[in-house]
């Protein structure tokens, strides 16, 4: 099943990301954003760089731009309110408490490049690639955070690292250190290894549901 040939949860509800490095309402889905952007690369790169945008006065940005921004907002309220996610939270409440949330983003983003080539004509490495080359040359139209964490993001190559179960580890590992009580969320993989045929299920559903959601607003 290829979605397309072309060109990835904070909850709201939860208030949990006080430190510096993790800015309130940073999403960890950075694949599933990406996968969702479709081709025109002012739309990728306002997708990637929303979270860093606050506020509804957008007029600074070109008009595609402003549309990646949106579909970005667009993305995270659905992501937020599908049953698949709330399953998935819930399911891991237990080991992640109050960052069940930014679990599921990893978790999704796993599930996504596990199932890749059933959902994308690209292979995975090629497609991530591209986005790090397209986006390092749009990285002027980005804050300085969002540079930073660009740099880091290709130098890692953490698109393709999100195929491997310990590369989700490790990203839940080096993220629990930077925030106020993360030690909770370490190991949450192997909640996500025990249960992998209902999140795989699950997963398949919600991808489905939102691209055809955002499918418009690409």
């Amino acid at each position: 099943m290829i979605l397309w040939d072309g060109c990835v949860t904070w909850d709201r509800n939860e208030k949990c990301c006080q430190a510096v490095e993790v800015p309130c309402g940073t999403r960890m889905n950075y694949l599933g954003h990406l996968f969702l952007s479709g081709d025109d690369p002012l739309v990728i790169v306002g997708n990637f760089m929303a979270d860093a945008v606050k506020g509804g006065r957008l007029d600074r940005f070109p008009a595609q731009v402003v549309k990646g921004i949106r579909l970005h907002r667009a993305i995270d309220s659905f992501t937020d309110t599908h049953p698949a996610q709330r399953a998935g939270r819930e399911r891991v409440r237990a080991h992640a408490g109050r960052y069940s949330g930014v679990v599921m983003d990893l978790f999704f983003d796993y599930l996504l490049a596990e199932q890749w080539s059933r959902l994308h004509a690209t292979p995975l490495p090629e497609f991530a690639s591209r986005m790090y080359t397209l986006l390092n040359a749009n990285k002027d139209s980005m804050d300085e955070r969002t540079r930073q964490m660009l740099h880091y993001m290709a130098k890692g190559d953490w698109l393709t690292g999100y195929a491997r179960l310990d590369g989700i580890g490790q990203a839940l590992a080096g993220l629990a250190r930077r925030v106020p009580e993360g030690h909770v969320m370490v190991g949450a993989e192997t909640v996500l290894a025990e249960h992998i045929a209902d999140y795989r299920e699950e997963f398949m559903g919600f991808i489905a549901d939102i691209a055809v959601h955002t499918a418009p607003m690409r």
